[in-house]
Order: C-alpha cells, then sequence, then structure tokens
C-alpha cells in the first residue's frame, strides 16, 4: 500500500505541479474577460470549445463560468461547448494522463473532449427554448474586479486550483493505491470479457452520479486498467465522471432549461460510449498497459516535487481542519452575522468568501462552512456590507438564513 502510494506520487508530481504553474500563468496572461469576449457571435461554439479545452476547471468552477457565458450574451451553443468540454480536460490532466497513460491516451482524450463540445453546442443552438421557461442565472455571479497580474497572483491562482481539488487528489491517490494493494491481479478483465459496449454500460452507471475531478480520477483509472480494465472504459470514466453529477445537472437545467440539460447528458453518455469503443477497437495496439507497471523514475526532481505536493496538501487539509473547529466550537466574541450562502462547492470557495470578509472594515473574524453553507462574520461590519462582499466575492446569499447574532 505504501509502496503504491509513493509511486502514483512520484509519478503525478511533477506533472501536475506544472499543470498549475501554466494554470496561473493563463490566468495572468489571458486579458481580463477574454474568455467570455471571445464567446458571441460567428464561430462563438468553435472559440468556446478551443479555449475551454485546455482551461483547468473542474465542475465546481466551469459551471458558474459556462453560466457566466449565458449571462453576458453567449450563445446556448457557446455556453454549452464550454461547459462539456472543459471539466473532461485541463492542462493538469492532460499532462497527469500523459504520465500515467501515456501522450496517445492523453491526447485522444483531448481530441474526444473537443468533438463532443463542438457537437454538443452546435446542436444546443439548434434547439428550441422550453415553453414558459425562464433561466436562473444567479450562480453566474463573478468578481471582475481589476487585479496585479504578477509572479505572486500566478502563484496565487495555481494554488487556488490545488486549494479546489486537493481532497479529490488525495481520494484518487488513495484509491488508486487500495486498488494496487488490495484488489487481485487480472479482476478488472470481467470488463474486457464483457465487450466494450457493456463495459462502458457498466462504467456509466458509476460515472454519472459521481463526482470525480478530471486530474484527480486519472490516478483511479490508471490503477483500474492495470488490473485488467479496458483502456476504453477507463476512457468513459474519466470523460463522464468529471461531466456529469447530480448539482451539475441540476445547475445546467435551471440556468438553461429542461431541453439543454436533457442534451447535455445525452451528448456526454452518446460520446463517452462511443470515443471509449472506438479506442479499444481501433487503438488497441497502444501499449497503455505497459506505460501505467512501469515504475517511476526516483530522480531528484520527481522526489522534491512529491515531498513539495504532499506538504501543499497537508498544510491545506490542516487549515480546512481548523477552519471547520473554528466554525463549530470556537466560541464567537462579540456581535456576529450568520449568512446562508449559497454556490459554495469547495474548499477555494471557502477561502475565497473569507478573504472577501476578512478585508472588511469592522470585521474581526470570518469563518465559512459547507453543510451548512453558511458565513459567520465577527465584528461591527453591517449585513449589507457583509452580503455585498459576499455577491462581490462571486457567490449569492440564501433567501432566508439565520438571524444576526
Amino acid at each position: 500500500m505504501l509502496e503504491s502510494l509513493i509511486s502514483t506520487m512520484l509519478e503525478l508530481s511533477p506533472w501536475f505541479l506544472l499543470g498549475m504553474l501554466v494554470a496561473g500563468l493563463l490566468h495572468v496572461l489571458l486579458p481580463r474577460n477574454f474568455v467570455r469576449k471571445q464567446l458571441t457571435g460567428q464561430f462563438g461554439v468553435l472559440k468556446a470549445v478551443a479555449l475551454g479545452v485546455p482551461l483547468p476547471l473542474c465542475s465546481c468552477g466551469v459551471i458558474p463560468a459556462g453560466l457566466g457565458l449565458k449571462r453576458d450574451g453567449a450563445s446556448n451553443g457557446a455556453s454549452m461547448g464550454f461547459l462539456i468540454s472543459t471539466p473532461q480536460t485541463g492542462v493538469d490532466s492532460v499532462l497527469v494522463s500523459a504520465s500515467l497513460l501515456g501522450w496517445p491516451f492523453a491526447l485522444f482524450k483531448v481530441m474526444a473532449a473537443a468533438i463532443t463540445g463542438f457537437v454538443g453546442g452546435i446542436l444546443s443552438d439548434r434547439l428550441t427554448e422550453d415553453k414558459g421557461w425562464s433561466g436562473d442565472l444567479s450562480e453566474a455571479a463573478a468578481n471582475d474586479e481589476e487585479k496585479p497580474r504578477n509572479l505572486r497572483a500566478m502563484l496565487e491562482h495555481a494554488h487556488e486550483l490545488l486549494a479546489s481539488i486537493w481532497r479529490w487528489l488525495a481520494f484518487g491517490i488513495v484509491v488508486s493505491a487500495l486498488i494496487s494493494a488490495f484488489l487481485p491481479m487480472g479482476t478488472m478483465t470481467i470488463f474486457a470479457k464483457a465487450g466494450p459496449l457493456v463495459a462502458g454500460l457498466l462504467v456509466l452507471l458509476v460515472s454519472l452520479p459521481l463526482y470525480v475531478c478530471a486530474t484527480a480520477s486519472v490516478p483511479i483509472a490508471a490503477a483500474l486498467v492495470s488490473n485488467g480494465m479496458p483502456v476504453g472504459a477507463a476512457l468513459v470514466f474519466l470523460m463522464a465522471g468529471p461531466a456529469t453529477n447530480v448539482a451539475t445537472i441540476g445547475a445546467i437545467y435551471r440556468g438553461f432549461g429542461r431541453r439543454q440539460a436533457a442534451l447535455y447528458l445525452g451528448v456526454l453518455i452518446v460520446g463517452s460510449l462511443g470515443f471509449g469503443i472506438l479506442f479499444d477497437l481501433g487503438l488497441s495496439s497502444l501499449s497503455v498497459e505497459q506505460h501505467v507497471h512501469q515504475d517511476a523514475h526516483r530522480t531528484w526532481w520527481a522526489v522534491a516535487s512529491a515531498l513539495l505536493l504532499t506538504a501543499l496538501i497537508a498544510r491545506l487539509a490542516a487549515q480546512d481542519l481548523l477552519r471547520f473547529l473554528r466554525a463549530r466550537f470556537g466560541g464567537d466574541s462579540g456581535p456576529h452575522t450568520d449568512i446562508e450562502v449559497e454556490g459554495l462547492s469547495c474548499g477555494a470557495c471557502e477561502r475565497k468568501v473569507e478573504k472577501a470578509l476578512s478585508a472588511l472594515s469592522g470585521v474581526t473574524s470570518a469563518s465559512v462552512t459547507r453543510g451548512p453553507d453558511r458565513a459567520r462574520v465577527t465584528g461591527t461590519a453591517s449585513r449589507a456590507s457583509i452580503e455585498r462582499a459576499i455577491v462581490d466575492a462571486g457567490y449569492q446569499i440564501a433567501l432566508t438564513g439565520p438571524p444576526a447574532g
């Protein structure tokens, strides 16, 4: 078990950290609102997919971004193409996939994400709106405040990326190690015996309701392939898992309507199954399994990357634990205000709102939690200023909330 953990970290860490840095670089180099401004008019769908594929956004980030495109005037097709293609890939996911499953597989996954996004966007533009439906784009709020573009901003954005997925990344690494250590070798060959279509359908049953991050799911897929699962079935898992879950589909239903939500789900089901079967039938000669079984080269930079990533994850875990304990048992001193917040989906969301609230005049402490999704602010700041700070951070206030303390 420990050996499997170490091996996975050595393979994954250098490429994941590189992906984080590239993501931060894109964040500071692209002009403000560049994505939104490009996704209107002619070729909107094509541009949406081209811009969405390399962006390192999981559904916690892509849903508000995609709904924001719709709110700002982008067509249904451009918004839907962005929503379909973006969560499947990302520069970090591509690099990790190449590290664990090989470059042919990683590039094929990028192509599959781009094609499904483009087809989904074209079909979305041709789909009529639901009768009597009015969209709810409340989750699309975004903070457009101009911020410095420097090395610090790049590193902060890279850190926010890790903060948004560290739980899923740790989960994926641990599950991968458990599969390698305790699942009898060859168990997953039952999927191969069932055939590409049946294997893909079985994987879909697990992938559709489950949320897994595009990057964090790669170690799990690599371990399953190593155990005998067909590579095409793993591709289905990596396409459908990050892009489909109950929360994502619900948000798309509220923002686009029943028909568009059904189209989104249908394109991902048919696309993931189709490309999974295509990979197994047409590219089965690619020796992905041999790549998975290769031992990680314990170079100094691989070891240093693994140690750095482990330290960053441990720090984020400690911060989240302290935040939870402070919110539950901290014992506030002085007047405080409790406000229910909508749109929180990860630890990075909590930290973003806390940072915005802590910057308010008169605030002595601020804590944000999920389950319940609530912000507790201690100090003399007015409720109106607190609510405005939450909205400016890109989140919404629930219609009803606990009374001020």
